[in-house]
C-alpha cells in the first residue's frame, strides 16, 4: 500500500511560497526590473529602459527602507531617524548625481537637479507629511507630538531657505563668477551650520527630538504585534546584525546608483524631446527617491507614532537642503561642471510657503486629517504650475 503525503503538507508549501513572494516581492521585482533596465538599454529601447530603472530603483530603495526601518527600531531617537532619512537621502543624491553628469552636454539637466532638491522638500513636507497627518487623523482625531522638535526644524529650515535666496538674487547680475563663489560660500554655510544642529539634536538637545509621552495605544499596540513579530523573525535582515545590516545598505545603495545612470542617461532625451518642464522632471525624481520614506511615515502614523512622522519629514527635508546641496555642488566640481544655487522664483517662493504652513500645522504640537489636506492641497497646486512653469 502506496503511503501518501499528510493533506496539509501541499497547502503548507504553497503558502510559504506565497509568504516568501510576499515577503521578498520589493527585492524580486528589483532584480526583475533592474536586468530588464539594461536589457531595453542594450536594445536602444530609451522608453522601456527608463521606466524599467524607475521602478527598479523604487522596489530595491523599498528594500533600503525596510532595512533602516529594522536598525531604527534597535536605536534610540534621534538616532532611528537619521537612519531613515540618510538611506532616502542617499537615494536622492545618487539620482541626482547621475543628472548632474548629464548636464556635461545638456545644460537643461542642471535646472532639472535644482528642481529636484527643491521638489524634494516640497514632497518631503506636504507628499510624506500631508499623507500621514491625514491616514493617521482618520483613525485619531488628534495626534500628539513635540512641539518643540517642528518649532526646531521649521526654524532651521527658514533660515536654510532663506540662504538659497542669495545666489538666486545675484541673477540680477552679469557677474557669473559672483555667482558661482556666492553658491560655494553659502553650501559651505549651510553645512556649518548643520554640524551645529547635529551637536544640537545628539548631544545638547536630543530631548527636543523625542516624543514627549508614549502612544496611547503603545501596550495595545505592543501586545498586538507579539505574533507578527515572531513571523517577521524569518525575515532576512532581521536575522542579521546591525553592522551587516548597513553593509547591505550601501551595496544595495551601490546597485540603486548603477541603475540611476541608466534613469539619466536615456531619461533626459526623453524629457528634452517631449518638452518636459525641468521642475516635473525634477519632482518625478523627488517622488521616486521619497516613495519609500512615505510607505514608512503612513505605517507610523498607523500605529499613532507621529512624532516619527515629523523627524521623518522634517529631518530628510533639512538634510536635503544642507547636506545634498553641498555633496552635489562638490560632485559636480569634481566632474568639471559648476553648480550654482540660482533657484528661480517660484521654487524659492514654493519652499518658503511649504516651510510657513508646516510651521502653523504643526506648532501646537498636534495634528489632525484636516492638516493633512492642507498639505496634500498645497502640493497639488505646486505640481501644476511645475508642470506648466519653463
Amino acid at each position: 500500500m502506496d503511503s501518501q503525503p499528510p493533506s496539509g503538507t501541499s497547502h503548507s508549501s504553497h503558502n510559504n511560497t506565497l509568504h516568501f513572494l510576499a515577503e521578498y516581492s520589493d527585492m524580486i521585482l528589483g532584480s526583475i526590473f533592474g536586468l530588464l533596465a539594461f536589457y531595453f538599454h542594450l536594445s536602444h529601447s530609451p522608453y522601456l529602459s527608463v521606466i524599467s530603472a524607475a521602478v527598479a530603483i523604487g522596489a530595491f530603495s523599498i528594500t533600503v527602507s525596510e532595512i533602516a526601518e529594522i536598525l531604527a527600531e534597535r536605536l534610540e531617537e534621534p538616532y532611528a531617524s537619521f537612519v531613515l532619512t540618510f538611506s532616502a537621502v542617499a537615494v536622492e543624491i545618487i539620482l541626482l548625481f547621475m543628472i548632474v553628469r548629464e548636464g556635461v552636454h545638456n545644460p537643461a539637466a542642471l535646472e532639472t537637479v535644482k528642481g529636484g532638491i527643491i521638489s524634494a522638500v516640497i514632497v518631503d513636507m506636504n507628499v510624506l507629511l500631508g499623507l500621514a497627518v491625514f491616514i493617521g487623523g482618520l483613525s485619531y482625531k488628534e495626534q500628539e507630538h513635540n512641539e518643540d522638535t517642528s518649532s526646531t526644524y521649521t526654524t532651521i529650515l527658514l533660515v536654510a531657505s532663506s540662504a538659497l535666496l542669495v545666489p538666486s538674487i545675484l541673477t540680477y547680475t552679469d557677474n557669473t563668477r559672483t555667482l558661482f563663489e556666492a553658491s560655494v560660500m553659502i553650501a559651505l554655510l549651510l553645512i556649518s551650520f548643520y554640524v551645529a544642529i547635529f551637536i544640537f539634536q545628539t548631544r545638547t538637545h536630543s530631548h527636543f527630538f523625542k516624543a514627549t509621552a508614549k502612544s496611547r495605544l503603545f501596550r495595545i499596540k505592543k501586545h498586538r504585534n507579539e505574533e507578527e513579530d515572531e513571523e517577521d523573525e524569518d525575515y532576512l535582515f532581521e536575522r542579521l546584525g546591525n553592522v551587516t545590516n548597513f553593509i547591505s545598505i550601501f551595496v544595495l545603495i551601490f546597485v540603486i546608483g548603477i541603475l540611476a545612470e541608466l534613469f539619466a542617461t536615456d531619461g533626459m532625451p526623453i524629457a528634452k524631446g517631449l518638452g518636459i518642464s525641468t521642475g516635473l522632471a525634477g519632482l518625478i525624481i523627488a517622488l521616486i527617491a521619497v516613495a519609500p520614506e512615505i510607505m514608512t511615515a503612513i505605517k507610523a502614523a498607523r500605529d499613532d507614532e507621529i512624532q516619527r512622522v515629523i523627524n521623518i519629514a522634517m529631518g530628510a527635508s533639512t538634510v536635503s537642503i544642507m547636506l545634498t546641496v553641498p555633496i552635489l555642488m562638490a560632485l559636480a566640481y569634481g566632474n568639471g561642471i559648476r553648480l550654482t544655487l540660482d533657484f528661480n522664483a517660484f521654487q524659492v517662493g514654493a519652499l518658503i510657503l511649504t516651510i510657513i504652513l508646516a510651521w502653523k500645522t504643526t506648532d501646537d504640537g498636534e495634528t489632525n486629517y484636516f492638516e493633512g489636506i492642507s498639505h496634500l492641497m498645497f502640493f497639488l497646486g505646486y505640481a501644476i504650475i511645475a508642470t506648466l512653469y519653463h
